[in-house]
C-alpha cells in the first residue's frame, strides 16, 4: 500500500456509503409501497375482469332464453290466428252448404 487512508477519509467515506445506502433504503421502501398498490390494484382490475366475463356469459344465456321465448309466443299467437281461420273456413262452409241446400231446394231437387 503505497499511499493508505487516513482516518478522517475513511469515516468520510463511511458516513458517503451510510448516506447513500440510507437514501438506497428508502427508495427500496417507496418502491415496495408502490408495488403493493400495483398488485391491489392488478387484483381489483382481475376482479372487475372475471365478473365482466360472467355478466357477459349471463347476458348470452339470457339473449339465448329470450329468443326461444320470442319462438314460442310466434307460434302461440300463430296458433291463435290459425284457430280462428279454421273457424272461418267451418262457418264459410255451413254457409255455402246451407244456400246450396237451399238453391236446390227452391229448384225443388232436394
Amino acid at each position: 500500500m503505497d499511499n493508505p487512508l487516513t482516518r478522517a477519509e475513511h469515516e468520510e467515506f463511511r458516513r458517503t456509503v451510510e448516506a447513500e445506502f440510507g437514501a438506497l433504503s428508502a427508495e427500496n421502501v417507496r418502491q415496495n409501497h408502490r408495488i403493493e398498490k400495483l398488485e391491489s390494484v392488478t387484483d381489483q382490475i382481475n376482479k372487475l375482469a372475471m365478473s365482466v366475463q360472467e355478466l357477459a356469459q349471463s347476458v348470452k344465456a339470457m339473449s339465448e332464453t329470450q329468443a326461444k321465448e320470442d319462438d314460442r309466443l310466434q307460434a302461440l299467437e300463430a296458433r291463435d290466428g290459425q284457430k280462428w281461420r279454421s273457424a272461418l273456413k267451418i262457418i264459410g262452409t255451413a254457409v255455402a252448404g246451407a244456400a246450396v241446400g237451399a238453391f236446390f231446394a227452391w229448384l225443388g231437387l232436394a
